[in-house]
């Protein structure tokens, strides 16, 4: 029975459902819920539908909806009657509810937990994925509302309607009675759910930004009648390109009688154009720029590059506008790059486009680069495409997009886009703030198993301009992830260039080892010292001496290359005095055909003062890598313990893998990583490095790409638990917080949460007073620990307020008058007794929900390490076997935990299973909204978990579980 108060929340307008959403061809809609308000758009909609689709929805010829139909279809208590539409341009394209059912079929209220639902598709709009994304939002407003199931009922012919329930992933049942096909869909989402979710939302996000980036016809908004301007060096550079679909030239200013400009059809409005527009650039002031958008959207015009400035980045009045001029754009199904953009760019031969400020258009090449600041795209263009200094060469850029304030398209919908183009083999991104950085990680894990993605990172402060989630996560935690998707975080854009010449010009390393050889000794010197720094494992330096020649290049790196025990080379180059000292052109030809035949391992260039051995080295139209290269980092083993003899005068540090500590988390063999898409050119460049630390960080940045990529192939499982009571779990939080415990948890309720997820917590019993304290300790048992629980005493044993190994009353009673002597009376400092546990190495787990980053599992050594030095490795929930494993190695203090300097090892693999039991209770309940476990004691056998808090909170109305939607604004 419901009262007036839940009566009057199941009619509250649940703002909450309204998103906007990218459909299949790359338009956009809005889904929101149907009210009374929109009688009249329901009519409407339904004039337009054909008579085939009546029946289809019906059963029956049904030409028009009756009073009554109109008042059923718009009045709902959003909760057992639910009803969503589909939008553009304020109007319903397709309609969705349910009605919630018993099991006689007959309405019903909750604890019914199943409906039925109907859709219904305007003609015009099927085959958009229209329906599949109006099940998806329909089926988590059903799940809100404590509905587990849906029924449908379809018939036959209908074929379209049953295979959006069919392709839904869910698990479902299927029957036929009565000529009609019955459907029955349990909506807990599934792997198989999840994934085509996933599937269609990089399908749709990559065809959306497609249609910005290959436009079949432009119209420039905003053309100067003079030369200069922003609007006309846009319309120059697009013609310059080569964009060979037509092009429009738009300002309301130009004279009535002017036909063209720059041999450029001239219009005053891009509703007098001819024809369909599939990109508007709008470059006109920010309070014409509505104007242009209610133009463009009636015109039919599919996406925007606004280079406008004016609105976030100035302040709240244009953050205002900012919103508004999104809101426009979405209603009209219109994708927005911008606004405050710099611009974008395609240089693929069918397409060449450039409708970017770009002082010099870069050339074609396989980088995708992306940058949300227009000054540092420049920067990365230049360095991209100059001669002389830095890295030398020509490299070419497959797309470039700049964002400016992402208000709409970002970066996670570029990375959609670059993830299966076949242009693209290396992305490049500068990104100022990470919008969504669950999200981001997802996208960038699964691109990253494909293609090198390499970015950096602003420094946490989002700029004005654009609107970011917030997040509680240190920067470094939120880098630490990002590595941990695979991504290649560097901090600046001399290491982006650095890395993306690498990895766009060279096979992967299969493992760490490195040849050196040159024809300077002191250069080879450093450079080894660089490679150990960076934890590779660099051969002694071979010295060629200044004398060398060509052939002498060409014998020592063919040899090197033919080595089984080097994964990698680096030339060291410096110029070279006499007769026979080779020329620039003689030694890259020397170096290039020696790489050339043996091409499944890098080699890079270090020189001093040789330009042109840069510039010759580089001497290629095309960055693609050879097409021998298709298999990169093939290796012949797991790296040996041990390389050459260290070099006279080099520093002492060990090479990679030397240092005493942890066992690797897996095999190092060295197997090759999944190929990248196969490069269309056969010219392999070799990077040349003005310096040797950039040369090896860039190296460095690869090796540890390519493991990842090893391990990525095989990420491990999430292990099931026979003894988790993952129901008795959930029935307990329900209570709680029906309770109103919506904070943190008692202990007792803390131990019988996790107790339920099989980790016990020592028991620690109150003793506020000395004989309280006997009493506790008799029940627990000698010996014991007395500790001091007050905030500036908790988990601080270094001030003394914990007494460990008391074997009896008399040591518990001395122990007792000290602490209370030192600290003050018991009710300030809240002892605990505690039965002690075995010694060992006392570490801190911790699982907090993070509401950008999602779920995340830290794990580090107590006290000063974390605390101090901030010691702690970080990986998402859920987490795989294989990476608590790696978890637990992460850490720099964790050879504490493998015997160093001769202590007994303990016990890991128990800990790796606590690890596991935390992240599955996160993740099973998104009420558990944080777990903190500290100390827990991993000894020799076992681990001890002395203490414990857990918060809990409502789970949040959507999820990552939830349906696709966009940004919302």
């Amino acid at each position: 029975m419901h009262t007036s108060a839940d009566r009057q929340d199941r009619h509250q307008y649940p703002a909450h459902w309204e998103a906007d959403v990218v459909l299949r061809d790359g338009g956009t809609a809005r889904i929101r819920p149907i009210t009374v308000d929109d009688a009249d758009r329901l009519v409407s909609f339904y004039e337009q539908v054909s008579d085939e689709s009546k029946y289809y929805r019906f059963f029956a010829p049904y030409p028009r909806l009756s009073a009554k139909d109109v008042h059923r279809f718009t009045h709902h208590d959003f909760v057992d009657r639910v009803g969503l539409a589909a939008t553009i341009g304020g109007e319903f394209i397709a309609t969705v509810r349910y009605d919630r059912i018993g099991t006689d079929g007959l309405p019903a209220s909750a604890p019914a937990d199943e409906a039925e639902v109907a859709f219904l598709v305007q003609d015009a709009h099927q085959g958009r994925g229209v329906a599949s994304a109006l099940l998806e939002h329909i089926a988590a407003v059903a799940r809100e509302r404590g509905i587990r199931r849906f029924a449908a009922e379809v018939l036959p012919a209908n074929t379209k309607m049953i295979k959006v329930f069919t392709d839904a992933g869910y698990t479902q049942k299927r029957s036929f009675e009565d000529g009609v096909v019955r459907l029955e869909l349990d909506l807990e989402p599934t792997d198989r759910s999840m994934a085509v979710q996933h599937a269609r939302e990089q399908r749709a996000e990559a065809r959306s930004v497609r249609r910005l980036l290959a436009p079949g016809s432009v119209a420039v908004v905003g053309v100067g009648r003079a030369p200069g301007g922003v609007g006309r060096g846009i319309l120059g550079n697009i013609r310059e390109a080569g964009y060979e679909g037509p092009l429009h030239a738009v300002n309301k200013a130009f004279p009535e009688d002017l036909k063209e400009i720059d041999g450029v059809p001239a219009y005053r409005s891009v509703r007098d154009i001819d024809g369909h527009v599939d990109l508007a650039v709008v470059a006109v002031p920010a309070e014409h720029v509505p104007a242009v958008v209610a133009e463009c959207g009636e015109h039919g015009v599919q996406g925007l590059v606004v280079l406008s400035a004016g609105y976030a980045e100035s302040g709240p009045e244009g953050r205002e506008r900012q919103r508004a001029l999104v809101r426009a754009a979405r209603a009209h199904g219109m994708r927005l790059i911008g606004p405050n953009a710099f611009g974008i760019i395609n240089t693929a031969e069918d397409v060449r486009l450039n409708a970017s400020l770009a002082p010099e258009p870069p050339r074609p090449g396989r980088i995708g680069l992306f940058a949300q600041s227009g000054a540092i795209g420049i920067a990365l263009l230049s360095r991209l495409h100059r001669r002389g200094g830095g890295v030398t060469g020509v490299t070419g850029v497959s797309t470039f997009v700049s964002a400016g304030n992402r208000a709409d398209v970002s970066g996670n919908d570029v990375l959609q886009y670059w993830y299966d183009d076949p242009d693209t083999d290396v992305v490049l991104m500068y990104l100022e703030s990470i919008g969504n950085p669950r999200k981001f990680t997802r996208l960038a894990r699964r691109t990253a198993a494909a293609k090198p993605l390499v970015v950096v990172q602003g420094t946490g402060t989002a700029p004005q301009g654009h609107a970011v989630r917030a997040t509680r996560l240190p920067y470094e935690t939120v880098s630490a992830l990002l590595r941990q998707a695979g991504v290649i975080r560097v901090d600046t854009i001399t290491e982006l260039v650095d890395a993306g010449l690498l990895l766009a010009r060279q096979p992967l390393p299969a493992g760490p080892r490195v040849a050196i050889l040159g024809n300077s000794e002191s250069l080879g010197v450093l450079t080894y010292d660089r490679c150990v720094a960076e934890g590779l494992r660099p051969a002694r330096p071979v010295d060629l001496t200044t004398g060398a020649t060509a052939e002498d290049f060409h014998r020592a790196l063919a040899g090197a290359l033919a080595d089984d025990t080097n994964d990698a080379v680096v030339v060291t180059a410096i110029p070279a005095i006499g007769e026979g000292s080779p020329g620039d052109v003689e030694l890259a030809e020397a170096l290039r055909s020696a790489a050339a035949a043996v091409p499944g391992k890098p080699v890079l260039v270090v020189h001093v003062e040789l330009g042109g051995l840069a510039q010759a080295l580089s001497a290629a139209t095309s960055t693609a890598p050879g097409a021998a290269d298709k298999t990169p980092g093939v290796g012949t083993g797991a790296p040996p313990a041990h390389r050459a003899d260290p070099v006279p005068g080099a520093r002492a540090e060990r090479p990679w893998g030397e240092t005493a500590g942890p066992p690797p988390a897996a095999a190092t063999e060295a197997v090759a990583p999944p190929a990248p898409p196969a490069p269309q050119d056969d010219t392999r460049l070799i990077p040349a490095y003005p310096a040797a630390e950039r040369a090896v960080r860039a190296l460095a940045e690869a090796v540890r790409y390519a493991r990842w990529r090893r391990e990525a192939a095989d990420p491990g499982k999430v292990p099931e638990f026979d003894d988790i009571d993952e129901k008795g779990a959930a029935r307990l939080i329900g209570e709680l917080l029906a309770r109103g415990e919506g904070l943190t948890l008692s202990a007792d309720h803390t131990c019988e949460l996790l107790g339920r997820y099989g980790i016990p917590v020592r028991r620690a019993l109150p003793a506020p007073g000395p004989e309280a304290a006997v009493d506790a300790a008799r029940a627990l048992g000698y010996p014991v620990a007395l500790k001091a629980t007050a905030p500036h005493l908790r988990h601080r044993a270094d001030l003394g307020g914990v007494r460990l190994d008391l074997a009896d009353e008399e040591q518990l009673l001395r122990a007792y008058a000290e602490l209370t002597e030192l600290f003050g009376p018991p009710q300030e400092l809240r002892p605990v007794v505690q039965a002690m546990a075995p010694r060992g190495v006392d570490t801190v787990v911790r699982a907090v929900i993070d509401p950008a980053a999602g779920a995340v599992l830290s794990f580090g050594l107590a006290g000063a390490a974390s605390q101090l030095l901030g010691d702690m490795a970080h990986r998402l929930i859920p987490v795989t076997d294989r990476e608590a494993t790696s978890l637990v190695r992460s850490i720099r203090t964790a050879p504490l935990l493998f015997g160093w300097r001769g202590s007994t090892p303990v016990d890991t693999p128990a800990l790796e299973r606590l690890l596991l039991r935390v992240s599955r209770l996160v993740d099973d309940h998104p009420e558990v909204v944080a777990v903190t476990l500290e100390p827990v004691v991993v000894a020799p056998h076992g681990v001890s978990v002395l203490g414990a808090t857990v918060r809990l909170a409502p789970p949040p109305a959507r999820d990552d579980l939830g349906p696709r939607t966009m940004p919302a604004y």
